[in-house]
């Protein structure tokens, strides 16, 4: 079982019936297509969680290639259980769409990088049992490994005149929550779209700007969306430029030209079927039930991507596609309730066998 803090520590516990949530046709619907594009990693991955095995996956995966009635699969080859208390928070991401151009003009000058060849990532787990799991991305100068350049480094040209521009981007605003986001789509000016998605990141941390500006008291009430945060951005453009280099964190990313956009699995990702979550609390790929006081976040996701701010247990941030009112939901989307996951059947009496205290929380 992996180091560190997962869900097997958290402790799982049993949840209520499928059948009681009353998820919708539609989003057991979406959920199933969405779990038959994941199940082939599921079965090959080891999970971070340490809940399952890729073999528990294995009949779950059969039944799904054939499954016609999605509340009858999801019923039959799942139990629900909850891991720690069960308490979650529920965001909400999609796939903005940006001006930008191939070239650069005065219209479009803020870059869009390409990920350098010298970032290099370590995983520490191969020099010590009590770091695995752990990751750090950096470069190389003589014999060190240093942090990589940070957001104020790289848009201050620490990355110019290396042939690493993708694209440009007219509004540094817009493409600043493109990178939040992951993946998007830019409009070129004659009209047409290029799609881009994630190709890895410098290794900074990633400071939520939003609550940062709550904090400070530079938002009111209302005013914590993804847009109420723009406006300000907008309306205070030297500030803003401040505030947004405290997230020190950059995006690179590469140009999609097949199915997306992709999530964690390297898989195309479901509007309104698609959760990211933390792969040391939920399987990757594995169905996730979500209730809360928000009723658009409702029902059956499948856990297929992951995010830099989304860490720890039940904390899940929902996919909502591209447009407008993906836009608006996305944006404003903050839904608290409870989490369950959908584990196929006898995981749960097996955690149990193997470890009795996975049915029971830790003690504090």
């Amino acid at each position: 079982m992996p180091k560190g803090p997962n869900a097997a520590m958290a402790g799982v516990l049993a949840g209520p019936r499928y059948e009681s949530f009353g998820v919708s046709d539609e989003s057991a619907t979406r959920a199933l297509a969405a779990f038959r594009i994941s199940c082939g990693s599921l079965q090959r991955r080891t999970d971070g969680s340490g809940l399952t095995k890729g073999s528990d996956w294995t009949s779950a995966c059969v039944e799904a290639a054939t499954a016609r009635d999605a509340q009858a699969f999801f019923s039959n080859n799942f139990d629900v259980v909850q891991v720690g208390d069960g308490k979650s928070l529920a965001t909400g991401y999609y796939e903005p769409e940006i001006a930008g151009a191939r070239m650069q003009s005065p219209q479009y000058n803020v870059p869009v990088y390409k990920r350098p060849s010298d970032i290099i990532e370590v995983d520490l787990g191969l020099f010590s049992d009590d770091l695995k799991g752990k990751r750090v991305r950096g470069r190389v100068k003589g014999t060190n490994l240093i942090p990589y350049a940070d957001r104020a480094e790289i848009e201050e040209g620490g990355l110019s005149g290396r042939g690493l521009e993708l694209a440009w981007a007219a509004d540094p605003v817009e493409f600043f929550f493109l990178q939040v986001q992951g993946s998007g789509r830019l409009r070129l000016p004659d009209g047409s779209v290029m799609r881009i998605g994630y190709d890895g990141q410098n290794g900074r941390d990633y400071t939520g700007i939003g609550k940062l500006m709550k904090d400070r008291g530079l938002l009111g009430p209302g005013q914590t969306s993804m847009q109420g945060i723009m406006a300000y951005l907008r309306a205070n453009p030297e500030e803003g430029r401040a505030i947004m280099r405290e997230n020190k964190s950059w995006i690179f990313f590469k140009e999609l030209t097949g199915a997306g956009p992709l999530g964690a699995l390297g898989l195309p990702v479901t509007p309104k079927g698609t959760v990211a979550a933390d792969p040391m609390f939920v399987p990757l790929g594995a169905p996730v039930l979500l209730s809360t006081d928000r009723a658009e976040a409702n029902g059956l996701w499948v856990a297929q991507d992951t995010g830099g701010a989304i860490k720890g247990s039940n904390r899940f941030d929902t996919f909502w596609g591209a447009g407008s009112e993906a836009r608006t939901i996305a944006g404003g989307m903050s839904g608290r309730g409870s989490a369950f996951l959908l584990l196929p059947k006898g995981v749960l009496a097996r955690l149990k066998a193997e470890a009795p205290v996975a049915g029971t929380p830790p003690q504090r």
